[in-house]
């Protein structure tokens, strides 16, 4: 779901067209903080955007209706559902801090090759229908073969991509669903997170990102030191060795190989 301090709201944004397109007459909320709870962009809506286009704004139960002149604590309203917004957002983000500290999963979702265990969510139990192809996908990159070769096996073998997988067993659009003709066809940069993520090596690492501010959805990677990692709490899918090696070839992915250096996956 959006927060009311996101403007960016599937409902709202129909509203807003309609109101630009002269359509709206009148707009109608219980109260203020229904139309939003960012300060800055509900005083705009309520004193810029709904004037211009003479459209009157009702909040029922904040008695403001602008219509009449008598307004004047509407703003003052507005930064109050502002504040109530910033303080649960904190509480909240303590919450996930405590559970990450914990090494409790916070964001639901498991890694690609893992299912959650039924008794315990936070308990994470190989996939019978998936773990098999995270450790191809290794197997493939550690052996020499290019990311667009994994690839192709992918296609031809009709593995389905992680977004796709995810939205037929859940419905879920937490990410975006690819093209009905692109269900097969795997990003580069999903094949390298799973390259990358510790936990096939049956670790739990938690904390690994936060959000940029509570008005926005926008995440930023915490450096390794503010991560939480806790090891062997579920069964591996990937050996130490296997692991190393497909690191190794990540980190040498960009780097030019010395005159006097051979790549040990040149074959």
């Amino acid at each position: 779901g959006f927060s009311g301090v996101s403007f960016e709201r599937e409902g709202l944004q129909a509203m807003l067209h309609e109101v630009e397109a002269g359509n709206v007459a009148t707009v109608i909320t219980k109260d203020l903080s229904r139309l939003g709870r960012n300060y800055l962009k509900t005083g705009e809506l309520i004193e810029i955007v709904f004037p211009e286009y003479e459209v009157r704004y009702i909040a029922i139960n904040d008695g403001v209706d602008t219509a009449r002149e008598d307004n004047e604590f509407t703003p003052l309203r507005n930064w109050f559902n502002e504040f109530y917004a910033r303080d649960t957002s904190k509480k909240i983000r303590a919450v996930k801090q405590a559970k990450a500290q914990k090494g409790e999963r916070v964001n639901g979702e498991v890694p690609y090759g893992y299912i959650a265990d039924p008794n315990d969510r936070n308990h994470l139990l190989p996939d019978p229908e998936t773990a098999h192809i995270v450790k191809q996908i290794f197997a493939m990159y550690v052996r020499g073969d290019r990311i667009c070769e994994i690839q192709n096996w992918l296609r031809e073998h009709e593995v389905l991509t992680v977004s796709e997988l995810r939205y037929r067993r859940s419905g879920s659009c937490r990410h975006p669903r690819p093209h009905p003709t692109c269900i097969y066809n795997w990003p580069d940069k999903t094949l390298y997170d799973i390259l990358g993520r510790k936990e096939y090596l049956g670790h739990t690492i938690t904390g690994k990102s936060y959000k940029v501010s509570y008005k926005s959805k926008k995440t930023k990677k915490n450096p390794e030191e503010k991560q939480y990692f806790f090891p062997n709490t579920h069964e591996p899918l990937i050996d130490e060795e296997t692991f190393d090696l497909a690191q190794k070839r990540i980190a040498t992915k960009h780097r030019p190989t010395k005159v006097d250096e051979i790549d040990i996956f040149s074959g």
